[in-house]
């Protein structure tokens, strides 16, 4: 693996690790689930607010605005690269509430630590939707955006840089006060 695909796959990623830290700086407030409970449990917890998510998707999505502007063509050609601008901060989001949901179900409590899964939920999540936004925006297998830019090497290099850069912003949050565990 070369220095190029490790820097082409932070680059292309960024919208996600951008909107996943901007929910825990910006969040607070009203909870997604609404306090609801499902089997005993409840749905998310008081950790995912709506205005974290809205907040993190805003500020994902302007960072892949910026970027295009900054290196055209970085996620798609003029407007067809919205649906991945948008699919990156929002599948990092919606992978976090997933596991969130997940955690809830298995009997893990908000803020308790889950392994791996606390670490590679919004990657897999924004890999997920943008994958799925490329395909149905771009057509033809050939034309899709994701399988042109996120080959296997870059694939694997997030799948092991992640959780390193998760776990020391997560230990820099817990330090500046901004989160209540180190993980």
């Amino acid at each position: 693996m070369d220095w190029m695909v490790m820097g082409e796959a932070i680059w292309l990623i960024l919208p996600a690790y951008l909107a996943n830290a901007s929910a825990v700086v910006l969040g607070g407030g009203r909870s997604v689930d609404g306090g609801r409970m499902w089997h005993g449990a409840r749905l998310l917890g008081d950790g995912k607010t709506w205005r974290g998510l809205l907040a993190g998707v805003a500020v994902g999505a302007l960072a892949g605005v910026i970027m295009s502007i900054a290196v055209p063509e970085t996620y798609g050609d003029g407007v067809a690269a919205i649906p991945v601008i948008v699919a990156l901060p929002l599948g990092a989001l919606a992978g976090d509430m997933t596991e969130s949901f997940l955690k809830r179900r298995r009997g893990v409590e908000s803020g308790e630590s889950w392994p791996v899964a606390d670490q590679m939920d919004f990657l897999l999540g924004a890999l997920l939707l943008s994958y799925l936004a490329s395909a149905l925006f771009d057509g033809s297998a050939s034309d899709n955006w994701f399988l042109r830019h996120f080959g296997p090497w870059h694939v694997g290099f997030l799948l092991v840089f992640t959780p390193l850069v998760h776990y020391l912003a997560n230990v820099t949050g817990y330090l500046a006060g901004l989160k209540k565990v180190p993980w």
